[in-house]
């Protein structure tokens, strides 16, 4: 079949509408995990909601809902256990471990398919149905709305924390609220790319919008435009030739999206801003 013939098929534009959904929200809270230095957070969260997945089959066979209650409870160790910028990574570091190694364990109880545990890992795309789009839809416009009403104290907190403290900010509060929205976002982008990819969209779309603009808003704006190019766009890639992982797709063209805005348009700028 050819592109025009798949997107007239109801799971080609279910893929489309999910990927479309997780790459706004993944462009939105990455500048703020670019200017809070929690790259290694993002990781660490994308492996362990396989550890959430394998807990849910084993409980009540749902996948994507043992993944979201375990980013809750990732979210609350990270924030109490890593309150502390320079403790972060190596909390993370220490929950990772015995997370996934708590994945395994579970994961050997259910004598079922695991294939939906593992499709976490490397996402299924493909697969979502009516169902998953409403959820990820009903998660999409969570997170949307208390990003709105946090936008302000989170960016001041992110780009000077002491002074957001002095000025009355609830810096530890703010941070425990992103962690818990950041853990939610990337189990929601992990059922587009898998855990294994998910900084394509939570992070690089992010770090290439900010060698574009120095602006916040204006790096968010972008960055959210490169998450969706990365994510649809790989895509409908995958769709033209569907030997290849969507994933790969999704990867290869947020990091091109990287490349050409650090090395082509980013000099550029900076030959621009010198004087004559």
């Amino acid at each position: 079949m050819n592109l025009l013939t798949y997107l007239g098929q109801p799971f080609a534009l279910q893929a489309l509408l999910a990927a479309l959904l997780v790459a706004i929200i993944c462009g939105l809270i990455g500048p703020f995990v670019a200017s809070r230095d929690m790259a290694f957070a993002v990781h660490g969260a994308a492996e362990l909601s396989f550890t959430g997945a394998a807990a849910g089959l084993l409980v009540a066979g749902d996948a994507l809902g043992g993944a979201l209650v375990g980013s809750l409870v990732v979210a609350v160790a990270i924030g109490l256990l890593g309150d502390r910028p320079r403790e972060r990574n190596s909390s993370i570091g220490v929950i990772l471990a015995f997370g996934l190694g708590l994945g395994v364990f579970l994961l050997s109880f259910y004598h079922g398919f695991a294939s939906e545990a593992t499709n976490i890992l490397f996402g299924q795309i493909f697969g979502v149905g009516p169902g998953d789009i409403l959820l990820l839809a009903g998660i999409a416009v969570a997170i949307l709305i208390v990003m709105v009403v946090i936008y302000r104290p989170l960016l001041f907190a992110s780009i000077d924390p002491e002074v957001a403290a002095a000025r009355g900010v609830n810096t530890r509060a703010v941070g425990l609220i992103f962690v818990l929205l950041l853990t939610f976002t990337v189990t929601e982008a992990s059922q587009i790319v898998g855990t294994l990819l998910v900084l394509s969209l939570a992070i690089t779309p992010a770090a290439a919008a900010r060698h574009l603009t120095a602006n916040p808003v204006q790096v968010t704006m972008i960055a959210i435009v490169i998450a969706i190019i990365a994510a649809d766009g790989g895509l409908l890639l995958d769709l033209t030739f569907p030997d290849v992982k969507p994933s790969v797709f999704i990867s290869g063209v947020s990091f091109l999206c990287y490349l050409i805005a650090r090395l082509v348009i980013a000099p550029l700028r900076g030959d621009r801003r010198r004087p004559a």
